[in-house]
């Protein structure tokens, strides 16, 4: 399994007033991507996704940017599937106060955006009314029959419900996806 995370962050305004440019994320997750060799499974992310931000009692919805599977295996079959997770949001020490649990964080995959090779893909979440909350994994993309090499990408949805009373700030968690 080759699994990836993104930093994504997001800001806690005390008002309704909107940000004229979000600031960045606070800390960054950094890594490299080789290039596949023949007969891989692999996948890419985006490392960082800023979410904006928004008002207690709100919620942030935004794309995280382009998730891509690659498969070039030649077995028979060849299907796979990715899978998502995230950590709660946390700000400051991360005490209660300063802490948006998953089960607040929703995903949803949306459908491919590029898709080429063979077999039948399937998104996890095509629309945003089949959101999912990210307490458990969750299915995000998998392909389901076939044997030709192929390649798939989308552009994956989130969404932060902001609990009142929760302190103001820059918010950040990961968000992981992995395939296998």
């Amino acid at each position: 399994m080759r699994s990836f995370a993104a930093l994504v962050g997001f800001v806690l305004l005390a008002s309704a007033a909107p940000l004229a440019t979000p600031p960045p994320p606070a800390a960054g997750a950094t890594f490299a991507i080789a290039q596949a060799p023949v007969g891989a499974l692999t996948i890419t992310v985006p490392a960082m996704a800023s979410l904006g931000g928004g008002p207690p009692g709100s919620a942030i919805s935004r794309q995280m940017g382009t998730v891509t599977v690659r498969d070039t295996r030649s077995a028979s079959p060849n299907t796979w599937a990715v899978t998502v997770t995230a950590t709660a949001f946390t700000t400051g020490a991360g005490t209660p106060a300063q802490t948006i649990p998953t089960t607040r964080v929703s995903y949803w995959s949306g459908p491919a955006t590029r898709a080429s090779g063979g077999g039948s893909l399937a998104p996890g979440q095509p629309t945003s009314a089949q959101a999912q909350t990210l307490t458990a994994p969750r299915t995000a993309f998998r392909k389901i029959s076939g044997n030709a090499p192929n390649r798939v990408s989308w552009q994956p949805t989130l969404v932060i419900s902001i609990p009142t009373g929760v302190a103001t700030g820059l918010y950040s968690g990961r968000v992981t996806h992995s395939v296998s």
